[in-house]
């Protein structure tokens, strides 16, 4: 038989005693409760452990970048993202305003540098999601047995290359939970933000010989004089820009240093802070050992690959496209993805083998799969295209049903 109650949580001894009789007595001091534990050690607001190891993790603001970051349904903190692009158009921007947006919602710190007040101003605004009502309706009238199959099914969506929102938690909490994780947002609207609201702009100097002294500067003070659970993020647009940087700027021994001395601050504040940077690969293509540096000092690569327009057109007017069917923009290549290198850690890479197109409509940006359309003129191919974005549902040929 059992010599104490069952149920009844062993107390620690306090440091210096080593009574045996005060850790098998529970009626010395009364146990700790969960609701004083939680109270102790409260969650930090958008983040959450991912499904992967564990490790905390935020959201970037776009659901679907988020579905294809190694698994772990958001940025893990403590590590950076270096995004380039081909060309000369701005579709890494609106990447930039939804990783700010999303930590200016959430209560988050947020470092722009290079940028003034106006480029805060442009941030999204929150979507109105149509239906919320009925849908947070339907949610409390689903069986409560289902829920934890429920949040797998969610989890098996974020480990791949998934356009949908990341929504589930290792928990198995619901979909109201989780929303406050990952805001969706909409570029036609703007972000009202707060009295006093947590933007730091960090100017850029132009005089000095390197201007990265004065940001690491800046950004190691914010992190100094913040609360231990305050989340910082780092939004760099368009590094080494002739238009923002100085001339001087682009030598290894400057731009190198400071992405060296970035990841050491990363590491040092491995729960507290996260980057975004965005290079324009016209001015330093990938061919060079400048940029090939700058990949290894960051944790994941993505770049932008913007198609032609005649190729765009080629799209838009295929035989084999739907009415409803949103034209891509541009190829989405990964190159590096934010693992533990170094521990070991391999994340869930499931799917990443497969091409990757970005489409930036008027209101929000999607990564997902990308397929050509099929040939004009070949009927099969395009009622097959007609039943894969229809789920299957068009009529079957004539040739199927005979028997």
């Amino acid at each position: 038989m059992a010599f104490r109650k069952r149920n009844v949580a062993l107390k620690r001894a306090p440091s210096g005693e080593t009574n045996d009789n005060a850790l098998l007595d529970p009626s010395s001091s009364p146990p700790a409760t969960p609701a004083t534990a939680s109270a102790s050690n409260p969650p930090t607001p958008g983040v959450r452990p991912s499904p992967v190891d564990g490790r905390p993790t935020t959201s970037t603001g776009t659901p679907s970048l988020d579905g294809i970051l190694a698994g772990h349904a958001g940025l893990p903190l403590g590590t950076s993202l270096l995004i380039g692009e081909n060309g000369t158009t701005e579709y890494a921007t609106p990447l930039l305003r939804f990783y700010a947006a999303e930590g200016v919602v959430q209560g988050h710190k947020v470092h722009v540098v290079g940028m003034d007040e106006v480029w805060g101003r442009m941030l999204p605004g929150i979507a109105e999601e149509r239906g919320s009502g009925k849908k947070r309706e339907d949610a409390k009238e689903r069986m409560k047995i289902a829920w934890r199959y429920e949040g797998l099914g969610q989890f098996e969506s974020a480990r791949g290359a998934s356009a949908n929102r990341s929504t589930a938690q290792a928990d198995g909490s619901s979909a109201e939970d989780a929303a406050l994780f990952c805001h969706t947002f909409d570029l036609a609207k703007r972000l009202t933000l707060p009295v006093g609201t947590a933007i730091n702009y960090i100017p850029i100097p132009r005089t000095t010989s390197s201007p990265f002294a004065a940001i690491l500067q800046n950004l190691q003070r914010q992190l100094a004089l913040s609360l231990p659970n305050t989340v910082h993020r780092l939004v760099i647009p368009s590094l080494l820009s002739p238009a923002i940087y100085p001339p001087h700027s682009p030598q290894p021994s400057s731009v190198l240093q400071f992405l060296h001395a970035l990841r050491a601050l990363l590491r040092q504040y491995p729960t507290r802070l996260t980057a975004i940077i965005t290079i324009p690969l016209s001015l330093y293509p990938r061919s060079t050992g400048l940029v090939r540096w700058m990949e290894i000092l960051s944790d994941g690569v993505f770049e932008l690959s913007p198609f032609a327009v005649s190729l765009h057109e080629n799209l838009a007017t295929s035989a084999g496209a739907t009415k409803d069917e949103e034209r891509p923009q541009g190829m989405f290549a990964v190159h590096k993805l934010p693992v533990f290198h170094e521990k070991g850690g391999r994340g869930g890479l499931e799917g990443l083998g497969e091409d990757l197109a970005f489409t930036l409509s008027r209101r929000k940006f999607v990564v997902a799969k990308f397929s050509l359309p099929p040939v004009e003129g070949d009927t099969e191919a395009q009622e097959a295209a007609v039943r894969e974005v229809s789920g299957g549902s068009a009529m079957p040929r004539k040739e199927e049903l005979e028997f």
